[in-house]
């Protein structure tokens, strides 16, 4: 396989999602069956870290959690950063939480954090794949599900820049949503209605990583058959008509929808 292109993104901007998972051998076990992804190690981040890659394109990242940090398996949404020294003194002045970093990581420096509502997303510092939201292999949709839409556009504008300086990312305000947009391309989506004391993790405030498959029923029962579970999403709140929320077996939550 050829090597991977890689590009300096554009400040503010989603530029990567990463699978934090218990086991990856398992983890690439599960969604080889079923997303049809294929592996290839990371060449900068070390032995416990992969990249998926469908049609011989970059998908996701995958990364193995320490036993001892008792971490979630999650799906997590980064973002590029000029200054991630900045960014997360940006964070921590507006009431977030850093969880992680920012530390050095292969040919960059990550960040982990929580927003107000409990929501967790990364940052990056340096180059990464040719990759974007929506385009090739990339995750065709990534939604944030918050307590107020317009209270957490507010904060990641803040954060990350968005609207300026020009040529990032903009932010367009509908009735009741808000959609981040790069050249005028849609590249994430913030919705109200998360739930931050619900028993279930499905409703409470969350990034949702959503890709494209070509039969999402199936896709679901595959998951069930490999361990995880899938349930549809309410068609007022999903992608498409036939959208389904799978978790896999290591709790990680993750959404498939059809063309």
């Amino acid at each position: 396989m050829p090597a991977l292109e890689r590009i300096r993104p554009v400040n503010g901007a989603p530029c990567w999602v990463s699978l934090l998972a218990g086991d990856l051998r398992a983890a690439q076990s599960f969604y080889a069956d079923v997303m049809g992804w294929e592996f290839v190690a990371s060449t900068t981040l070390g032995s416990n870290f992969c990249v998926a890659i469908a049609h011989g394109r970059p998908v996701a990242g995958m990364g193995c959690c320490s036993p001892a940090t008792s971490a979630p398996a999650v799906w997590t949404p980064y973002f590029a950063v000029d200054d991630i020294d900045e960014t997360a003194d940006r964070i921590r002045e507006r009431g977030a939480t850093l969880a992680v970093g920012p530390v050095k990581l292969g040919v960059g420096r990550a960040a982990i954090a929580a927003d107000r509502d409990g929501a967790v997303f990364g940052f990056w510092e340096g180059t990464t794949l040719a990759w974007s939201v929506g385009q090739g292999s990339a995750p065709a949709r990534l939604d944030l599900q918050t307590r107020h839409a317009f209270e957490a556009a507010i904060f990641y504008a803040e954060v990350f820049g968005w609207a300026e300086p020009p040529g990032g990312c903009t932010v367009d305000y509908a009735q009741d949503h808000v959609r981040v947009k790069l050249e005028e391309r849609t590249v994430a989506t913030l919705r109200g209605g998360g739930i931050e004391t619900a028993a279930d993790p499905r409703i409470r405030p969350r990034w949702i990583v959503d890709f494209r498959v070509e039969d999402s029923a199936r896709a679901a029962a595959v998951a069930v058959d490999a361990g995880g579970e899938s349930s549809m999403v309410p068609a007022r709140d999903g992608p498409s008509k036939d959208a389904y929320i799978i978790r896999d077996p290591d709790g990680a939550l993750f959404t498939v929808s059809g063309p």
